[in-house]
């Protein structure tokens, strides 16, 4: 049934509203304010409209796809079951532990093992190598074929689908794992998952590789031809854009250069004798998946439109132009005060991944930013996708979000966006060159740049971190102790684990048995490591990072004073009428940790300059209404600055500028109103102050 039908069959017997009628009756609503207003800018270039229509979306190709076909913006499966695998990442500094995780989460719901390589790991170094607190950073520290003897123990990855980063270490991590299957006579075809190696997103975060690039499209290649032929289920070739998204990059921004990433790692494999046809199906596509959450579903859906287009491009068949999608709610946006909130966040990124499409997914723990997620945090995010897929039912819809005007017009917008940034760089050369020149990191940094200015402004809110905060939170406990032993415990095992081992070539049959020597992948990093190029890294961060300094700033004052570094409230005239401004005025400064003395019921000079001087604390904030400043504040000002010089005022609001400059004249510092740059404000007063470290 066409639209004109169904609006005549159902809204016959009503006047139909135009779009220039809805608009006159919002304008008049807005009572004078632009209707402009109403239009909303994203760090990806892309005006969001306050109401979309059938209009927006009746000529966009890919409106009347069906699910399972080309272009697949509705998703890769035609129809049945759609599950997505729960894919959970498991932390631990000891492969018996991760076993002692591993077991349990899969028996509780999991379906899919997911590894990260801790850090020093993906450097190609084993555990004493490096500073002690480096073992099980961000990851799992897997480097001797015991190693996986112990996490794999009662595990069967015949039936149980392995996911592995690798960075850039396919090669060593590929034979380590045939090697422990041979051990163990596994049937190689039943074998699932990736062993995903991702050199370049390797190289954009770290700025360097233990070895070139030209050697790891080479290791790309020998394991990828390997897989075809011995674990025809086990894919190879990894695309993270977690290291963009991480830097502070835009949707549109991670999805081009995740694309650009793949059609290199194309065009690098097929000049070492692969088909395309070979290729794509090894293929696995990481995003984070962000707080935006429309943006984030159209980020998905039109990541698998232009995939499906590049491939058809390169001669793929149908097969190989649908993208497999793996899905990581952001690191980016969480924090580490407040942390339960995070649970909140990940909710609704699993949420927009789900809608989006993923074919496997990651939910942060709550605590994953703080220390080693525990049981509690583990369950509490894996029972967040099991309750999407048998509570929620999501698994039972074919796509969720398909056909509703807003989504539809936004994944064209974002498929648009990304495909001219795609082209611009593949203009400069490619990926490799545009990193090499420096241009992606400059264009990355412009919005990273974008973002900080707007959460230091709180025009960006992190709930609990620059809004909202909770000064009498208690910390969550990290078991320092136990983690140093179980440090200490993978120290001592991989020394007794090492043995002298000749590794004579760097091939894949060599290595395999070299691993079942006893060789270790830090042994076999340096027996082919060399000195090779760098380009500048972007750096991951996280939003709330420089909040959370001040109020660690805060805390550790507190250590030392006994109490959090106050400020003395004086509000002068009705309470009543003042508590909005008082309201807003406590919670900007208790974002950088201080302790808010309120005194009410002022009404003169002398009752406000007796008042604050006879407090503890040498930070005055003046709240009255904007009409009775002129009266008061420059006497207030003088007074307080003669009897006590090193004081420093604040005033609540924002005057007119003739009388912000008289306020400055009198004494005034600085003022505290809803366009203040929050972070800039509380940073200098805590170094003023002797509070900064």
């Amino acid at each position: 049934m066409s639209i004109q039908a169904d609006k005549e069959k159902f809204f016959g017997d009503f006047p139909y509203p135009s779009y220039d009628d809805w608009k006159n009756a919002v304008e008049k609503s807005l009572k004078g304010t632009s209707f402009d207003k109403l239009f909303t800018n994203t760090y990806e270039g892309i005006t969001l409209q306050p109401i979309y229509r059938p209009e927006d979306i009746e000529h966009l190709a890919h409106i009347q796809s069906q699910p399972g076909r080309a272009p697949y913006v509705r998703g890769t499966k035609e129809e049945g079951d759609r599950r997505w695998e729960i894919a959970q990442e498991i932390q631990a500094i000891t492969p018996q532990a991760l076993g002692e995780a591993l077991r349990s989460d899969l028996a509780r719901g999991q379906t899919t093992i997911y590894l990260s390589l801790d850090q020093a790991s993906l450097r190609g170094l084993d555990p004493d190598e490096v500073q002690e607190t480096e073992i099980g950073d961000k990851g799992v520290s897997l480097v001797h074929l015991q190693d996986l003897e112990n996490a794999f123990a009662s595990i069967d990855l015949e039936k149980t689908p392995l996911f592995l980063r690798v960075g850039s270490l396919g090669l060593p991590y590929f034979a380590l794992l045939l090697a422990w299957a041979n051990k163990h006579q596994l049937d190689l075809s039943q074998l699932k998952g990736c062993i995903g190696m991702d050199p370049i997103g390797f190289y954009v975060k770290e700025g360097q590789l233990p070895f070139s690039l030209e050697q790891a499209y080479d290791h790309l290649a020998e394991i990828t031809k390997a897989s075809l032929k011995q674990v025809p289920n086990l894919r190879t070739i990894l695309v993270e854009g977690h290291p963009y998204h991480d830097g502070g990059a835009n949707a549109v921004q991670e999805l081009a250069f995740v694309l650009a990433t793949g059609v290199h790692y194309i065009r690098q494999l097929m000049e070492r004798g692969l088909s395309i046809d070979e290729i794509a199906p090894r293929m696995v596509f990481s995003f984070s998946i962000g707080s935006h959450f429309f943006m984030e579903i159209a980020k998905l859906r039109a990541a698998r439109i232009l995939w499906c287009q590049i491939i058809d491009a390169f001669g793929g068949n149908a097969e190989s132009q649908k993208m497999y999608i793996h899905g990581r709610t952001s690191a980016f946006n969480k924090t580490v005060y407040d942390p339960y909130v995070n649970m909140l966040r990940v909710t609704s990124e699993a949420f927009a991944a789900v809608v989006g499409g993923v074919d496997s997914l990651h939910v942060s723990p709550f605590d994953e930013c703080i220390r080693l997620p525990n049981e509690f945090s583990r369950r509490i995010a894996r029972n967040t996708q099991l309750i999407l897929q048998h509570e929620a039912h999501l698994s039972r819809v074919v796509d969720q979000a398909g056909g509703s005007w807003y989504v539809e017009w936004l994944t064209d917008q974002m498929a648009q966006k990304a495909w001219s940034l795609f082209q611009q760089v593949e203009s400069r050369g490619g990926i490799m060159n545009s990193l090499a020149e420096g241009w992606i990191q400059d264009q990355v940094a412009e919005i990273a740049q974008k973002r900080i200015a707007r959460i230091g402004s709180r025009q960006d809110r992190i709930v609990g971190t620059n809004m909202y905060p909770n000064l009498s939170e208690q910390t969550l406990e990290n078991d320092e102790m136990l983690v140093k032993q179980q440090r200490q415990k993978r120290l001592a095992e991989i020394r007794s684990f090492r043995s002298n081992v000749f590794l004579s070539e760097h091939t894949l049959e060599a290595s395999i048995q070299a691993f079942q020597s006893g060789l270790t992948v830090g042994q076999w990093v340096k027996s082919i490591a060399s000195p090779v190029s760098s380009i500048r890294p972007i750096s991951a961060f996280r939003a709330a990072e420089r909040f959370e300094s001040l109020r660690k700033n805060a805390e550790a004052y507190r250590e030392q004073n006994g109490a959090y570094p106050r400020i003395f409230l004086a509000k002068i005239g009705n309470p009543a009428r003042l508590k909005p401004r008082a309201d807003f005025t406590i919670g900007f400064f208790q974002v950088g940790g201080f302790d808010v003395i309120e005194q009410e019921g002022l009404s003169s000079v002398e009752e406000v300059v007796d008042s604050y001087t006879a407090s503890s604390t040498d930070i005055l904030v003046i709240c009255s209404e904007d009409d009775r400043y002129p009266e008061i504040v420059p006497d207030v000002v003088r007074k307080v600055k003669e009897r006590r010089p090193e004081s420093t005022v604040f005033l609540a609001g924002l005057p007119a500028k003739e009388w912000r400059e008289r306020f400055l004249q009198a004494g005034v510092d600085d003022f505290v109103h809803v366009r203040a740059h929050c972070f800039d404000i509380l940073s200098k007063l805590q170094q003023k102050k002797g509070i900064a470290k």
